[in-house]
Order: structure tokens, then sequence, then C-alpha cells
């Protein structure tokens, strides 16, 4: 069969086995287990849709229940799959096909306004409730910044936190931008800590409602705003810009406009800062499972697509750090606590929402571990000397407002 020739040919470490739709078995690869994984296909159009296009069958399969693990879990066949495959197509046809796909998108996508917030409204407004089985206390649903392999979700999106309200040398009285703000948990802590005036935009009105209150509960009204409003339509100055885990949505489209955006946006002595998933490889088309039932007009951006635009628009690019493995930590925890939580998500969703979920979660996970996506943290300005000349000099300030925020606390109790 062609199926288990190709997949004979792609599994050189470890492998599984199979049992097609008429229920012959087959050995694919050298399994390490004793008992192996166990891929079963429950519908025949899976043998020639695995050979076609592998990047959506196999996440469609499972998530439609034509597709069933045995002897495992998903995440573990699709960590040996990731890990035989690397950063490579699966083979040349899939390749084709996808280019085809890629290239349809490219002319079809428009992220204008109204696009975006329809996109937006497809994964970020499902439901409250879903995100809290799985996020952390302050609702960060981007890469956290660990430590080490020891730190704890929430520290790990508190360190990410902290991490940027130092590389951006945000200070009293400043004004900064959050553009995607999400439920606003970076945009209240970074008021709360640096007594800046921030402004967090969004195009979900879930989120916003969420973000309101939560300003609302902290007594941070004067101090923290949302609005519902697309970045293009603002015109206001700011100090600071940070954007987390939003460019993804942008689209390669836009990439000029954004920058050109941030850059108009921003003081004269304004610096910013965009934290957005990215691939270590060249260009290449989105992955059309994800596009197709996670997020709509989503792209990950090589780096060399993003250079130009950032020339274009007159910003200087003062530092580029790449975060390699932080993002596979951060899925992980997220994969594990969804699945302690399958009872919880039985009650708000079906079946094939749970394993649609649990597939993302894993492929994600998987894709960073081992494929081509890591996150860009990028450091911009409209001038040299905006920014500190080292990175140790631009965490100084942020070590003074600790300081003093601790003798406040050991001197009058916590500050509310």
């Amino acid at each position: 069969m062609k199926l288990v020739n190709f997949l004979n040919d792609l599994f050189k470490e470890d492998g599984f086995r199979l049992i097609d739709a008429n229920k012959r078995e087959y050995l694919i690869g050298k399994p390490k287990k004793k008992n192996p994984i166990i891929l079963e296909l429950l519908d025949s159009s899976m043998h020639y849709k695995l050979l076609l296009l592998p990047e959506l069958y196999l996440g469609e399969g499972y998530m439609d229940g034509k597709i069933k693990i045995h002897n495992g879990t998903i995440t573990e066949f699709l960590e040996i799959t990731l890990k035989n495959l690397g950063k490579r197509h699966p083979n040349n046809l899939s390749k084709m096909v996808n280019k085809i796909l890629g290239t349809y998108k490219y002319l079809t996508n428009f992220n204008f306004a109204k696009q975006s917030k329809k996109n937006v409204a497809h994964h970020y407004d499902i439901s409250e409730k879903l995100y809290d089985l799985f996020l952390d206390g302050k609702r960060q649903y981007s890469c956290a910044y660990f430590k080490n392999d020891n730190d704890t979700l929430e520290a790990a999106q508190n360190n990410k936190i902290d991490h940027i309200i130092k590389k951006l040398d945000i200070r009293d009285n400043q004004t900064v931008l959050d553009i995607g703000s999400g439920w606003g948990g970076m945009a209240i802590e970074i008021a709360k800590k640096t007594k800046a005036r921030v402004l967090g935009i969004t195009l979900s009105e879930n989120q916003l409602k969420y973000s309101r209150q939560k300003a609302k509960e902290m007594n941070l009204e004067n101090q923290v705003e949302f609005k519902l409003i697309d970045y293009r339509e603002l015109k206001s100055k700011f100090d600071r810009i940070v954007s987390v885990g939003m460019f993804e949505h942008v689209g390669k489209k836009f990439y000029r406009k954004y920058f050109k955006c941030v850059h108009d946006l921003l003081n004269e002595n304004g610096a910013a800062l965009i934290h957005t998933i990215g691939s270590i490889d060249r260009p290449r088309d989105p992955q059309p499972w994800i596009s197709k039932y996670i997020f709509p007009g989503g792209y990950t951006p090589s780096l060399s697509e993003i250079a130009r635009p950032i020339e274009d628009s007159n910003l200087i690019l003062n530092d580029l750090e790449i975060l390699r493995l932080h993002y596979a930590h951060t899925l992980r925890n997220w994969r594990e606590r969804f699945l302690n939580k399958k009872d919880k998500v039985l009650e708000m969703f079906d079946e094939r929402f749970l394993r649609m979920w649990e597939f993302y979660l894993a492929g994600c996970e998987m894709a960073f571990k081992w494929g081509d996506q890591v996150v860009f943290q990028l450091q911009l300005s409209k001038n040299k000397t905006t920014i500190p000349l080292t990175r140790a000099v631009s965490y100084t300030h942020l070590r003074a407002h600790e300081t003093k925020a601790n003798r406040g606390c050991r001197l009058g109790g916590e500050k509310k």
C-alpha cells in the first residue's frame, strides 16, 4: 500500500503499528516500545488523504473520529511524528497541494478591520469558562518565559510581563499602548508595576468586557483603559507600545501597514516591543489544519518577511530575542491542564471539540519542540538613543521600582 511505503520512508526513528480501514496491520518504522502506539484508520478515505495532505487530514481524521489512537495518546504519536519530520514537508505531493492552498488563501484573505474582528471572534469569543480551565489566573494566552524547568505556569507568565517591562524601560507616567490586549492581564500588570497609563485595545467583545471589569475590581480605571478598536484606527501618540500574540493575525499583506502604524503611534522618543510566533525557516504556506479550525487568517512569519517592512517603516530594530522552547513548555502546561479538566470541557462542548483542542494544543507543542516554530521579540524605536545601550542597563530602573515597592510593603503593608 502506498500509504505504508510513505510512512516507512518518513519514520526513521521509533515507530508505531498501523491498522488500516480493512483491518490489515503493518509495522511502521522501528518502535522502541514493546507494545507500540497503534494508529487505527476507521475510514478508507484516510488511505489517500494522509498521502495527499497529512498536515490537514491527520487532525481532521482524529477530531472526526476517523482515526483512533491505542496504547498511547495523540500527543505521543505527534511527538514521534514531528521528531521524524522536523522542519521538512511530509512529501512532495503534500508540499505542492499546500502551496496551492496557501496561494489561494493569500490571494483571497484580506484582514481589514471587519474581517479581523470576525477572525478574532472565531477563537476568543468561544467561552470564557473554557480558557479558565487551562490558562493562568491573569488569562495570559501567549508564550510564557521560563527561567528554569521548575517554574510554574503562573510564575513563567509573570516572568514574561516583567521581562517585557524591563526591555521597554517603562517609567512612571508614561503612556503605553497594548495592541491586542487580550483579557487585560498584561495591561493591568504594567500599570500596577510601573504607574504608567495604559490603553489596551482588542477586537474581542468578550475580552473587552472582562478587561474593563478586572480594571474596575482593582480600582485601576483611572490608569488603565480598554477599547474595542482596530490599531489602524488610532490617532494618539504613545511613549511605549507592546503587542503580544497579535502580530500572527495581521496577515502578510498588512505587515508594512502594521509597522507604519507602530511608527506613527510612537512619540519621537518612543519604543515598542512586538512579541510574535515566527518560523526559523524560509517563508512557507500556513499550516492548513490550524488555519481552517483554530486561527482563520493567522500566519507565523519568517524573519525575512518582517525585516523589510520594518526597514520601510523607518523604525530601528534595536534588539531581537528568540525564545526557542518557551512556548513548548507553555503549551505542555496548557495541554495537561486542559485534559485534566476533560469532564468540564464536555459539559460545555462535545467530544469532537475536545479532540480538536487536544490535537491543537499537542500539535503546537510538538511544532515548537521539534519543528520550525519559535517566538520573536522585536524591540523597536524611532531613534538610537531611546533604549539604554546595553540590556543590563535597561533592567536597572525596574529593580529600583521593585526595591521601592518591597520597602513600602515592609513598612506599611501591601499597597492596594
